[in-house]
């Protein structure tokens, strides 16, 4: 096996293809017990999946490798990514784990995991791990017939995540008199996400609520907002909510029908921090992909944008490292650190809400702060990964580019951590520059990245 199983945001890959099948997840399971493991007590682990049906099977796997490995496995069954993070911690488990491709359609799933304190883990933990499972000597230190874990059923688990969402929201305040759309993806949020905004007051129009193991993320969710977009215009709502298939990031669209990505969501709440005074160093925290716009924004404020690797987890460590508070990404994970430690679209959309409410205030206004350069994102598909540094015409493309930008741009070219694909990103002022720029490197890409 390749030592190198986790990606971006955990293991992800098509069902029963390497690594997502079932002996390998099994082994993943022997792993994470015995890493988590130090011998002196009884060790316990919450495994949550989303809605895919695949989600049985890899439930059951590591179900059977963390009990062989000696933890007690507490099953809560189809719940958010960040709802497994907050049980987590809440329960004192030694390990957290979600059953998840995310975004990505039914065909694939993945794993992801949390360390006692709701954080994911760090790439030389996950390297760790990888190496465990990978080496044919790796030796199990099986604990005695008498000492296995055993697993339970956990039903409270919703009603506890439900009561910590409502917690981060004002107590002296409602949503009695909005109207929300809210698009669950047919994925894990599809029960407690409508409860949620309801036992706050809201009137929910509810949307892929009917998850059926293979129509998650199915032309629906933060990937497809247009059903949320056309609901909203239909019915007149307040905002409108598209979460993903495992709800840890959001895509919001405003009142007049205007699809809100992570950087403007990451605009009007450090906004708010600002006013209040409660942005520690005047710091926001983002990925390379986020549009340049928000740089320039939080630089006319008197503050700065701190950029990270693709990937929420490296937002969190950089949150950690630095103090900061707010932090996120432009695909909808937003981390609010005195509530959440990792993405949660929920918590976002109640964070947005809340501002909404005390400055009385349309999203759609509060939105208009940010105005993003033109931007544009090609995926193309790849056989290997080579550094783009190691092919010649891909470099003499992008040094074409950026004297084209004149100075006024970003290029930014990456794998993606979960797919074989490379990404293709360029922003800049003139938005048909910046789309052809894009469509010549993606080309060169294809033509020359074998």
């Amino acid at each position: 096996m390749d030592h190198k199983l986790f990606g971006t945001d955990g293991l992800r890959g098509q069902v029963n293809v390497f690594p997502m099948q079932p002996e390998t997840i099994i082994r993943l399971g022997l792993a994470a017990g015995q890493y988590f493991r130090n011998g002196k007590k009884k060790h316990r682990a919450v495994i949550g999946k989303d809605t895919r049906l695949s989600g049985y099977v890899f439930e059951t796997a590591l179900t059977s490798g963390l009990c062989a490995a000696g933890m007690d496995v507490f099953l809560v069954g189809p719940m958010p990514t960040p709802a497994i993070s907050f049980l987590t911690k809440n329960m004192r488990a030694d390990l957290g784990v979600v059953i998840s491709a995310s975004h990505n359609p039914f065909q694939d799933n993945g794993i992801k995991f949390f360390d006692r304190e709701g954080f994911k883990l760090s790439d030389t933990t996950e390297q760790e791990i990888s190496e465990l499972v990978s080496r044919a000597d790796t030796v199990w230190d099986s604990p005695q017939p008498d000492a296995i874990g055993r697993a339970h059923k956990i039903e409270d688990s919703p009603g506890r995540y439900i009561v910590s969402l409502k917690n981060s929201f004002p107590t002296n305040m409602t949503l009695d008199g909005l109207s929300i759309v809210l698009d669950c993806a047919h994925g894990a949020a599809y029960r407690v996400a409508p409860l949620v905004f309801q036992e706050l007051g809201a009137k929910v129009i509810p949307l892929g609520v009917d998850p059926d193991g293979l129509n998650i993320n199915s032309g629906c969710g933060s990937l497809h907002p247009d059903g949320v977009r056309q609901k909203v215009l239909e019915t007149g709502a307040d905002l409108g909510i598209a979460l993903d298939g495992d709800a840890d990031r959001v895509i919001l669209v405003d009142e007049k029908g205007n699809i809100l990505d992570g950087d403007q969501i990451m605009a009007m709440c450090a906004q708010d921090f600002l006013d209040k005074e409660c942005l520690p160093a005047r710091t926001l925290v983002a990925t390379v992909m986020s549009n340049m716009a928000l740089e320039l924004f939080m630089q006319e404020r008197g503050g700065r944008l701190l950029r990270t690797p693709v990937g929420d987890r490296y937002v969190a460590e950089a949150m950690r490292r630095h103090g900061a508070l707010l932090g996120g990404e432009q695909s909808g994970h937003l981390i609010f650190l005195q509530y959440s430690t990792t993405g949660d679209g929920v918590l976002a959309a109640l964070q947005v809400l809340k501002i909404m409410q005390e400055k009385q205030r349309p999203v759609s206004e509060l939105a208009g702060m940010l105005e993003l350069l033109p931007q544009y994102l090609v995926n193309v598909p790849v056989q290997r990964k080579i550094p783009f540094d190691q092919v010649p015409q891909v470099q003499k493309s992008v040094q074409a580019a950026e004297k084209a930008l004149k100075g006024q741009g970003r290029i930014l070219l990456r794998y993606s951590g979960t797919e074989t694909k490379a990404r293709v990103m360029v922003e800049g002022t003139d938005p048909e520059l910046v789309r052809t720029l894009t469509s010549d490197l993606a080309q060169v890409i294809q033509d020359h990245v074998r």
